[in-house]
């Protein structure tokens, strides 16, 4: 029988991941950063309230109504878009976000390949 267990040296290391896999699960790990990403899925439930149409994407201010502040906002949404999971784009002085389905449908094919 072969045993369950693997050496240290035989263990996933993170320079083995993918590109952005480990990025994505450091993102994903905030609950913070995880309710933006389910929010931003379904942003006419959660934004209907923007001036702009929703098809330009969720304009960061959007999320202080959340109760944080415009900083952290920025730091969470900006941990998102390294892991490629959102996509930003500026329009004067907003910049207005987009999950990325691509990157996540990606990124959980590549989680299931190395799980």
């Amino acid at each position: 029988m072969d045993d369950i267990t693997s050496p240290p040296n035989q263990a996933l290391s993170h320079g083995d991941l993918p590109d952005n896999l480990d990025d994505a699960l450091k993102a994903l790990s905030s609950p913070v950063r995880l309710s933006m990403l389910q929010w931003l899925k379904e942003p006419e439930l959660h934004f209907s309230d923007q001036a702009h149409p929703l098809e330009m994407g969720v304009c960061a201010s959007q999320f202080e109504r959340c109760g944080l502040s415009q900083s952290t906002v920025s730091a969470h949404l900006a941990s998102l878009q390294k892991a490629g999971l959102v996509t930003s784009k500026k329009v004067g002085q907003w910049i207005f976000y987009k999950r990325d389905e691509e990157a996540i449908k990606a990124f959980l094919t590549k989680l299931k390949t190395h799980l």
